[in-house]
């Protein structure tokens, strides 16, 4: 049964020829994404892993124009602002509590 499991290295070759960089950027970018939003929680919170998050995704994401659907790339210029409010309300949550920085992108 593992052996039915692995994959050959003739498949492995075959499946990274159709893969393209746009495609794992995008699984990517979806990732780092979830990951923001989670070190943004308050029983998770970090956020110079959020801060950092929301920098990749700004730097990454206009590389994806032409790339991939424009609507793809609206998405995640919503979750850029999205993200970028939600660490804001973070940062003023914090200060108010004794501890703050600043806003990504500011």
């Amino acid at each position: 049964m593992a052996d039915e499991q692995q994959i050959s290295e003739a498949e492995l070759l075959e499946a990274l020829k159709r893969l393209r960089v746009a495609d794992v950027l995008v699984q990517s970018l979806s990732t780092v994404s979830s990951l923001a939003f989670h070190r943004l929680s308050p029983e998770t919170r970090d956020l110079e892993q959020a801060r950092l998050a929301v920098e990749a995704l700004r730097a990454v994401v206009p590389l994806l124009r032409g790339s991939v659907p424009d609507e793809l790339v609206r998405d995640f210029d919503a979750v850029i602002a999205n993200l970028q409010l939600a660490y804001a309300r973070a940062v003023d949550e914090d200060a108010a509590s004794g501890a703050g920085e600043d806003p990504p992108g500011e």
